[in-house]
């Protein structure tokens, strides 16, 4: 195919391995290339150049993984590890690979190589990031880099292993205003969350922060090789989500929201954003103003696919969303949302039911009755809005699932 010939750039292109390998390869010192390749050998030097080779998973066209070539250990164990935790298709799908992998074989299943040199005199830790994070990190490292379709509010990945094919770290890559800023605030967070309050779930532990040109990069330590996905994701991890609003601690006293740090944000935020989010503020402030109700921490992004367990005891990784005096339960309407928009593919009314349903069922736990219920329901769809608002305004674009329509919810709930 032309996107494979020998010499072409994938950096020239404008699908997921153009937008992951602009990101991740940016300086114009390195010259990448795709070509066919049978033997499929280890990282080599030569007349002066260093070359760092990957093997495209599965093709060009539909890349979906760089496979790091070092060694056969190192790229059989890119594909294997927390492999657990993905569905079972991909699961089959990553094994095989590992399988080729291990063998040396992914050239002979015809997956072409995508090779990176870098010109004689130059420093890899100047031009590769991955060699940047060895510094960081100590000894050589390898990267296993996820490959997404091309969008705005998407962080390239580099999962990192050693010579031996152990895990040493997870690098998340912001590259536009939005997603440097959500690498950022991860960093903020693991930095500064409690880790033996009552009832907390583990969290992966900050190893480093790294501003690199213009990439913003956040690398945290690798989650236990035994880690496994919940074994009934739908039903809500209601203990831990109390301990993280609670920082482990007790709880706070209710206050109402008329008069709270959590509105004087969104009146700010809403102000800076304009349009009909002003008028659904208000309104709910109209209706709910004098509600009173708990405040604390959120992880602003619970949902299944970000949690796991390992010996009994609960993870949750990617706190980028994370925050501080929001409405305790904010974590349970964003699960619920979440999953019929994200897992189901449902519209964003539709989502909304989904969550009105997970509050009704479980905000009881939360110390929510109907009344709290349903502002925590509103609430937490107006601080949605402006989150989307705010990564459009970070160069993220709309959401497509979410922009005009989730202001079409906020007008008929809040009417």
């Amino acid at each position: 195919m032309a996107a494979e010939r020998r010499g072409s750039d994938p950096r020239e292109r404008q699908d997921g391995i153009g937008w992951v390998t602009r990101a991740v390869f940016p300086d114009p010192r390195l010259r990448l290339s795709v070509s066919r390749d049978r033997h499929g050998g280890g990282d080599r030097e030569s007349s002066g150049a260093t070359t760092v080779r990957y093997a495209v998973v599965p093709s060009v066209d539909r890349a979906r993984f760089l496979l790091p070539l070092a060694s056969r250990r190192v790229g059989a164990a890119s594909t294997w590890a927390y492999n657990a935790l993905r569905p079972p298709r991909v699961r089959l799908n990553r094994l095989a690979v590992g399988l080729l992998a291990g063998v040396g074989a992914t050239g002979a299943a015809g997956m072409p190589v995508l090779t990176v040199t870098v010109p004689d005199g130059v420093d890899r830790a100047e031009v590769l990031l991955v060699d940047r994070l060895a510094t960081l990190l100590g000894g050589r490292l390898h990267a296993a880099i996820g490959i997404r379709p091309p969008d705005p509010h998407h962080k390239p990945t580099l999962q990192l292993f050693d010579d031996r094919g152990r895990p040493r770290g997870y690098a998340k890559i912001g590259w536009n205003d939005a997603t440097r800023a959500m690498v950022r605030a991860e960093a903020d967070a693991l930095r500064d969350l409690p880790r033996d309050g009552a009832g907390l779930p583990d969290a992966p532990r900050l190893l480093g922060q790294v501003d690199w040109g213009d990439l913003a990069v956040t690398v945290v330590a690798p989650m236990p090789p035994g880690v496994r996905g919940l074994r009934r994701p739908d039903e809500p991890q209601l203990a831990a989500m109390l301990a993280v609003a609670r920082r482990g601690g007790p709880p706070a006293p209710v206050r109402p929201l008329r008069g709270s740090p959590f509105l004087a944000d969104l009146t700010a935020r809403a102000e800076r954003a304009g349009g009909p989010v002003r008028d659904a503020l208000a309104a709910l402030v109209a209706r709910d103003g004098d509600v009173a109700l708990e405040f604390g921490d959120w992880h602003g992004d619970w949902v299944p696919w970000n949690l796991g367990t390992h010996r009994g005891r609960l993870i949750a990784w990617d706190w980028e969303n994370s925050g501080s005096d929001r409405p305790v339960g904010f974590d349970l309407a964003h699960q619920g949302f979440q999953s019929a928009l994200s897992l189901a593919g449902r519209p964003a009314a539709e989502a909304a039911d989904g969550m009105r349903a997970l509050l009704d069922r479980h905000g009881a736990a939360l110390g929510l009755d109907a009344g709290r219920r349903r502002l925590v329901g509103d609430a937490y769809l107006v601080e949605l809005w402006l989150r989307t608002a705010e990564l459009a305004a970070g160069g993220g674009g709309w959401s497509p699932k979410l922009h005009p329509a989730l202001l079409d919810v906020l007008a008929e709930r809040l009417r």
